[in-house]
């Protein structure tokens, strides 16, 4: 296929409209990976990890035994029976051209611009991101997603419009889905304080969804950016919105949920963040309001902190988190490991030094100091917080 798309003149002068690097296989391979697969397609990632993204395409679609320790010759089988029904070197052309057509631009793995943080995905990662916008801002330094109910309350409304407003204002992008009620409030409230957010679709980035933001999905990509996996004409479904949510999740430092019920699509959100290792909080609401009840849920069954305030938000990641007093004096870097540990979960000292940006071996040396005073206890897979009931005096 590749080399069909390759003598192609047509195909060559879009892909300059929408690529600054010269690497005309490597990006025709990776676009024909995203017109075949569906987001997240483990094994299409497992192929691409093992043997780069062009030969893995010609094993796919062009037959042959795999000799993998990833993927065996059944699970290759069945992924060819799902590919080859979009094996058509049309789609992808058009793929290309529509996004030439609306101003988007290809990242690729490995370019300059690509966010990294979505590499902790693995084999479910993105073969691609077409970006309408400023793709800069997907690895800017400080990024948090805020999510929510689509129906949300206005109370909802309201705080995810003072969070996302304030850090906005400071320099933090603010990531978000682009749907109704709190990815909504979230977006504007960033631009109306005329910072900096980043909007993942589940459909293409030349279809606004839902259509009743339209008008704010344009302002997105006038200062911010309007982000999909998927190619441009692939219209969103749910199962397309479920498997966008791990894409805001990778993206941010942390993940807040603002307001959710017991079952809101925003909890699948919340689920891909504690699965990364990311941080996760939740603003708690009325006991007696449904449209709170997910965050309740999170704060009693996940990992996830409660917070109420900006800064509290911010300190979900390490910036700005308060010290701790050990001795009368202030450690603030004490804090920010505390801050990094999980009681539930054990971490590896890169994972929090990654987390609270502190040098692994200053981690190691705090760690050391808080197994001593029973805070902290030592396991196979890492570090952990000892819950309370099992501190030492």
């Amino acid at each position: 296929m590749i080399e069909s798309l390759r003598g192609d003149a047509a195909v060559r002068r879009s892909l300059r409209q929408v690529r600054l690097v010269d690497d005309l296989d490597e990006a025709l391979a990776r676009v024909s990976w995203s017109v075949l697969t569906e987001p997240g397609d483990g094994v299409a990632g497992a192929l691409i990890a093992e043997r780069g993204a062009v030969a893995s395409l010609g094993l796919a679609i062009g037959g042959g035994a795999v000799a993998s320790s990833e993927v065996s010759e059944r699970t290759l089988a069945e992924g060819r029976a799902r590919w080859m029904v979009r094996a058509d070197a049309r789609s992808v052309l058009d793929a290309i051209r529509a996004a030439a057509e609306v101003g988007a631009r290809l990242l690729l793995p490995g370019d300059d611009l690509w966010p990294r943080s979505l590499d902790d995905l693995g084999v479910h990662a993105p073969t691609v991101l077409w970006v309408r916008g400023d793709p800069a801002l997907l690895t800017a330094p400080s990024r948090v997603a805020i999510v929510g109910a689509r129906a949300a309350s206005g109370y909802g409304e309201m705080l995810a419009g003072d969070f996302a407003g304030e850090l906005a204002a400071s320099g933090t992008v603010v990531v978000s889905g682009g749907a109704y009620g709190i990815d909504g409030a979230a977006h504007r409230a960033a631009l109306g304080v005329s910072g900096k957010t980043v909007a993942f679709l589940a459909g293409g980035v030349d279809r606004a969804y839902p259509q009743g933001h339209q008008q704010l999905l344009r302002r997105i990509v006038e200062t911010g950016a309007v982000v999909s996996e998927v190619p441009c004409g692939t219209a969103p479904t749910k199962w397309r919105f479920l498997s966008r949510n791990r894409l805001i999740a990778a993206l941010g430092d942390a993940t807040v949920v603002v307001e959710a019920g017991w079952r809101s699509g925003s909890l699948n959100t919340a689920g891909h963040a504690a699965a990364l290792g990311r941080p996760l909080g939740a603003v708690p609401g009325p006991v007696t309001s449904a449209s709170s009840a997910g965050c309740h849920r999170l704060l009693r069954e996940y990992d996830a902190r409660c917070v109420t305030t900006t800064a509290e938000i911010r300190e979900l990641w390490g910036d700005g988190a308060p010290g701790t007093t050990v001795g009368g004096a202030t450690d603030p870097d004490r804090s920010r490991v505390l801050d990094a540990l999980s009681s539930r979960a054990a971490r590896p000292v890169l994972e929090l030094s990654r987390r609270s940006g502190l040098a692994p071996e200053r981690i190691g040396a705090l760690l050391g100091l808080l197994e001593l005073d029973g805070i902290v206890t030592r396991v196979e897979s890492g570090w952990r917080k000892r819950p309370d009931g099992e501190r030492r005096g």
